[in-house]
């Protein structure tokens, strides 16, 4: 489904990412793990184009990614669910409209708009919270709020950008659990930025390690927990065994 190719991007002096090569299989969930400053967040924000990369190929579906244009562009980001790890909801606007504001800007009849809007709310366990507005929701609920947003376009594919890095601790089992549910339910293909050890095992097809913006290592999690390759697969084996 989605091919990426000697990948690269560079800030100045400073390569974060550099010569990244990813394939991923249609209903897969792939769990990208590493240290900050490692590539991950870069490389996921590359797929769709909110970082322009500086050489490589993507392909989706056989289509240029890198190749996109204005409304091409547009259309395309339409099929993506991007979550953030910043909630990045709008104060002014309910539950309701921040998740269904996407689907009526793309020119979706607002009765439609709304009962698919309502559906992913529904997913995230948010039914009854509609005419809330974010201030009066815990950062877990916002965050599920962002959740629902990027799943009311059905996307072909789930780019996760740690999305429990902006939580209290105590909040970050609630949108884990609501993650692993809909990574079993949905089987949307899926490409999750995490440090979570804990959810990697239980809810990845396979873990990919990132380190100075390589990939070091792939594997299914038993595998890369149970028997790393790596220096930082080996650091996280040592984390699981404390």
């Amino acid at each position: 489904m989605l091919k990426i190719k000697g990948l690269k991007k560079q800030y100045g002096k400073q390569i974060a990412i550099d010569g990244v090569d990813l394939e991923v299989k249609r209903g897969e969930t792939i769990v990208i793990m590493g240290p900050s400053g490692c590539g991950k967040s870069t490389t996921i924000r590359c797929i769709n184009r909110l970082t322009e990369p500086d050489a490589g190929e993507i392909l989706l579906d056989g289509q240029s990614v890198l190749s996109l244009k204005d409304e091409e562009l547009r259309r395309f980001r339409r099929t993506i669910g991007f979550v953030f790890q910043q909630f990045n909801l709008i104060a002014r606007l309910t539950v309701l409209d921040n998740v269904m504001f996407h689907l009526v800007l793309a020119g979706i009849p607002r009765a439609e708009a709304e009962a698919r809007a309502k559906q992913a709310l529904a997913k995230v366990g948010l039914t009854g919270s509609e005419k809330k507005y974010p201030s009066a929701l815990s950062g877990g609920e916002q965050q599920r709020v962002g959740i629902a947003r990027a799943l009311v376009s059905n996307p072909q594919l789930m780019l996760w950008d740690e999305p429990t890095a902006s939580l209290d601790p105590i909040l970050v089992g609630e949108v884990l659990e609501v993650m692993e549910e809909l990574v079993q339910t949905t089987k949307t293909t899926s490409i999750i930025v995490t440090h979570e050890v804990g959810f990697a095992l239980k809810a990845a097809d396979r873990i990919v390690l990132m380190d100075r913006g390589r990939i070091v290592e792939s594997g299914a999690p038993q595998v890369i927990f149970n028997d790393p390759q790596s220096e930082i697969g080996k650091k996280y084996q040592r984390l699981i065994a404390c």
